[in-house]
Order: C-alpha cells, then sequence, then structure tokens
C-alpha cells in the first residue's frame, strides 16, 4: 500500500515512504505474515546461538551480490551499517584516512557524521581522518558531467591532503538526503582505481538506492559498471523493520576475526524473516522492473512540467528515487527555498507526502513505495501543476 492516514481517517499517497524505507509497500501481507509468524516462535536469541532465519536471510541477500561480496554482517540502521565498514576498511588496509563525497550522507553517530558532508546534519565535534572532494554533481559540480576532472580532484586530494594511502572511499550512487544527485557517468570507475591504487578499499553506500528502487538495476553501483570491496544497506531491506547490512568479500572479514564482532539485535530471527519475505516479494512482484516502467513515466511527465513552470531548475534520477530542484533563476540555480516550503505544505494539504532535501532544502524528493502506481505519478505531477500555478 501506497497510502498513510491521519487520526480522522484522510488519505495521503505517500510519495517518500518514511524516508525511502518502505519498499514493498505499506502493510504488505507477505512482510507481516512472516514477522507475526516468526513472532510465536522465537522472537530473540542473538547471534551467539545460531538460528535459521539468519542463515536463510544471509544466504538470500549474499545471492544478489556480484563477485566476491558474499560474507554479510547484519546490524540495524544504515548508520551502524556505515560505521561497521568504516572500521572493516581501516582494519583490512592499515590506513585511517576515509575519502567521502561533498554532499553525501553516510549517518548520523559520531563516526557517520564525520562522513556526513552537509553542514545542516553535522555537529561541532571532531571528524577524524576523514577528507571530503568534490563533488561530481552534473547540475551544480564545477565540471559538469565530466567524471575524468572530478576523479582529477580526488588522486589530487590524494597527493597533497594525505600521506599518499587511504583506508577506503564511500559514496551514494545516487545521493538521497544530498537531493537525489546521481554521480556523473563513469566517475566511480575511475575513482576506485585511484583509491585500490592508494591501498584503499571501495565503499557503496545501498541504504537508499538498494533493492531494484533505480529500476535499471538493483544495486545502485551498478549503474556505473562496478563492483565494490564492501555494500552497507538498509533503509529498504526491512520495509520499516530497524535493520541494516554489511556485505563484504571474505578476505576483508577475515580482518574482525581478530576480536570479538557482535551486534545484540542485528540478525535477530524477527528482523532476518522479515528481510527475507521483502526480497522475495520484490521478486515475486517484479518491483525492480515496475520502478523502471513507473519511474520513467513519473520522469516524463516531470520534465514536461519543468516546461511549464520556470521554478524547476532540474529534474534528474532513476526509477523511483527522483529528485526535482527549485530554483528562483534558472541561470544562477538560485535555491527557491522559501517556495519550496510553502508548495511542500501545498502538498500536503492536497494529500500528497514528498520529501525535502540538498543543502539549501530546495529539492524535492520523490521516493515512494516501490508499488507506486502510474496514476499515482499522475496525481502527484498534477498536484504539483496546481500548487505552483497558484505560487
Amino acid at each position: 500500500m501506497q497510502y498513510l492516514f491521519d487520526e480522522n481517517g484522510r488519505r495521503y499517497l505517500d510519495a517518500f515512504a518514511g524516508i525511502v524505507t518502505v519498499s514493498c509497500g505499506h502493510c504488505h501481507p507477505d512482510v507481516l505474515n512472516a514477522i507475526f509468524e516468526q513472532s510465536k516462535l522465537l522472537q530473540h536469541a542473538t547471534t551467539i546461538y545460531l538460528h535459521h532465519a539468519i542463515a536463510d536471510f544471509a544466504e538470500a541477500l549474499a545471492s544478489k551480490m556480484p563477485g566476491n561480496l558474499k560474507v554479510v554482517y547484519f546490524v540495524n540502521s544504515g548508520t551502524e551499517a556505515n560505521e561497521l565498514a568504516m572500521l572493516m576498511a581501516r582494519l583490512s588496509t592499515g590506513n585511517l584516512g576515509m575519502i567521502a563525497l561533498r554532499n553525501a550522507y553516510h549517518g548520523g553517530s559520531s563516526g557517520t557524521i564525520g562522513l556526513t558532508a552537509l553542514n545542516t546534519w553535522k555537529y561541532p565535534i571532531p571528524q577524524g581522518e576523514i577528507h571530503h572532494v568534490v563533488n561530481p554533481d552534473p547540475y551544480h559540480g564545477s565540471f559538469g558531467s565530466d567524471a575524468a576532472r572530478y576523479a582529477q580532484d580526488l588522486q589530487d586530494h590524494i597527493d597533497f591532503g594525505t600521506s599518499g594511502k587511504v583506508a577506503g572511499f564511500i559514496a551514494e550512487t545516487i545521493q538521497g538526503v544530498g537531493g537525489a544527485v546521481e554521480l556523473a557517468p563513469g566517475y566511480l570507475k575511475l575513482v576506485y582505481d585511484i583509491v585500490r591504487k592508494a591501498g584503499g578499499v571501495c565503499i557503496a553506500d545501498e541504504v537508499q538506492t538498494g533493492f531494484g528502487r533505480t529500476g535499471s538495476h538493483y544495486w545502485g553501483f551498478e549503474t556505473q559498471g562496478v563492483i565494490p570491496d564492501i555494500v552497507t544497506m538498509a533503509k529498504g531491506i526491512g520495509n520499516g523493520l530497524p535493520l541494516g547490512a554489511v556485505v563484504t568479500t571474505p578476505e576483508i572479514a577475515n580482518v574482525m576475526a581478530q576480536k570479538i564482532q557482535f551486534n545484540t539485535f542485528g540478525g535477530n530471527p524477527v528482523c532476518s524473516a522479515g528481510g527475507l519475505a521483502v526480497l522475495r516479494v520484490i521478486d515475486k512482484e517484479r518491483r525492480q522492473a515496475h520502478c523502471a516502467d513507473v519511474g520513467s513515466h513519473l520522469l516524463g511527465r516531470l520534465r514536461t512540467l519543468q516546461e511549464r513552470h520556470d521554478i524547476i531548475g532540474d529534474v534528474r534520477g532513476r526509477g523511483l528515487m527522483v529528485g526535482m530542484e527549485l530554483v528562483t533563476d534558472r541561470q544562477e540555480k538560485t535555491p527557491a527555498k522559501a517556495e519550496t516550503a510553502v508548495l511542500f505544505e501545498k502538498l500536503r494539504e492536497l494529500g500528497v507526502l514528498v520529501g525535502k532535501g540538498g543543502l539549501h532544502g530546495n529539492v524535492f524528493r520523490i521516493k515512494p513505495p516501490m508499488c507506486f502506481t502510474k496514476d499515482d505519478a499522475d496525481f502527484l505531477v498534477d498536484a504539483l501543476d496546481y500548487s505552483m500555478s497558484k505560487l
């Protein structure tokens, strides 16, 4: 289901999916049934005692990964997943320096705040050995869509800003909180080569782009033709359950055996059963193909709307991971902050819920449950059209 209801029973079209978390749809019966049945049998045991639910889920998840990404660690959130990935990178390489992109969001813990590069989410605390390079943003970036020039900036940063060795590089393929910014084509392939030559590992943050949401591919990193060394995921993996995962190679996983690696709730039977049900629903209902089909229709309608309203500076994204940036001046790309806030509330009054993102909060994040239909997309665009005509 792609709807939410308020205390008075009024229905809203959910175009944000609980911040890109509800993948199969609200209250999907297959997922709920898996959770209920497992809860009646065993709710919690911790990974001290092996339970078949965690093994079944890990096996199913690993089967979705390319290359030698075969070892799965379960955690409770995307923040925890990225914390663990950063730890793995530093332990496996013996280096400390991490590289992330400007405009990135990777979590809200004291460690992942360092990886995050949006001042609206960062508290004034030490962020450690973390470096932020120029974002390969085709709309705002200094080099447009020229991936080679952005990659050269990263090389320069390694040469001049580090010892020459780094622990790792982390990036979202389409930046979520940053406003649905898709990286310049070919960027990750160039950067992964540079990072590996500097002794680092490459981490793909799939917290928002994973599980077929982009339509064209199951994982966001596949759109760039790369295979990471570590993949982090959460949100859509559980359809609302507190669930995250880190998938890596046996070689990198071996470093974790130096000490005890344990997570009290990670991989608990209930979340494992629910997560496995999510994977099965996405396959059974062909949600990836659905995202491609509905997303193409939605993007087409939004680009037509862009021709009618000058406030729409950019429409971007893939599948059902879409961003629409609002500006007061298309040439200068001046953020339409006040207008975005007004439209945000107007849409809510019309029964449509969207998200906001970007440093200035002037990007509508349209990332609905993956059962969103073309009729839903039409209603959303019509509501946008009506609201903008009233500005």
